[in-house]
């Protein structure tokens, strides 16, 4: 499912008009970047948490070159799945 296909879910379960669906889901998708960008947590009962997670630096190796190189600390997003999605995913 893409986006637009999601939009137009959203739209037919909440009986809304497809303009009015994509107003809120980006509203949503907007809310969360914009709160993980303060470092905080979405946390939804049931469906899961969103979270930025912080990866310490490391050393690799260039794949051309074969070289030793260090890949500097960074912050990435994650999702971690709520209890009741993960138990309707499981049946």
């Amino acid at each position: 499912m893409n986006k637009t296909e999601l939009i137009m879910a959203v739209a037919e379960k909440a009986n809304i008009s497809k303009k009015d669906a994509d107003t809120a889901v980006n509203a949503v998708i907007d809310t969360i970047v914009e709160t993980l960008a303060k470092d905080e947590k979405v946390q939804l009962v049931g469906f899961g948490t969103f979270e930025v997670r912080s990866r310490s630096e490391r050393q690799g190796r260039d794949p051309r070159t074969n070289s030793p190189i260090t890949i500097p600390a960074s912050k990435v997003p994650a999702f971690k799945v709520g209890k009741a999605f993960k138990s309707a995913i499981d049946k």
